[in-house]
């Protein structure tokens, strides 16, 4: 099964050991269609929300996972609200199984999708607070 993550799962974010604590393999570092929109919850860890949103979203960076069928199902039975695994397209038009967001979890949510992913997002946050430093 492959699988799109965009945030804390990424290589490196703090719950990436629940992709490697199931042998998962990085497929790809890919883009989506350009028809998403990303936005920082707020949470700890930190977790962004994707949500589709063709009339005004922009391509983002995901990495493609593959994982076992039974490694699958457990990952999603274990992935807490607001979270949501739903059809992710990517830039090459393929579909994949990707992380989206509940909508309710919009609800104060700052929109980080001028960065083009979080990564891009951390660093340039990063950069902003020890410059007020």
């Amino acid at each position: 099964m492959r699988l799109a993550v965009v945030g804390a799962h990424l290589a490196g974010q703090p719950l990436h050991h629940q992709l490697s604590d199931r042998a998962a393999v990085l497929v790809a570092v890919t883009r989506t269609a350009p028809a998403y929109r990303l936005w920082d919850l707020g949470t700890t860890p930190a977790k962004p929300g994707l949500v589709r949103d063709p009339d005004a979203g922009a391509a983002i960076v995901v990495e493609v996972w593959d994982l076992g069928g039974e490694a699958f199902a457990g990952f999603v039975d274990a992935l807490a609200t607001p979270m949501a695994i739903g059809h992710v397209e990517l830039g090459d038009g393929s579909w994949v199984n990707g992380f989206l967001v509940e909508p309710y979890a919009l609800t104060g949510a700052t929109e980080i999708t001028e960065y083009g992913g979080w990564a891009a997002y951390l660093a340039g946050r990063a950069v902003s607070q020890s410059a007020k430093v």
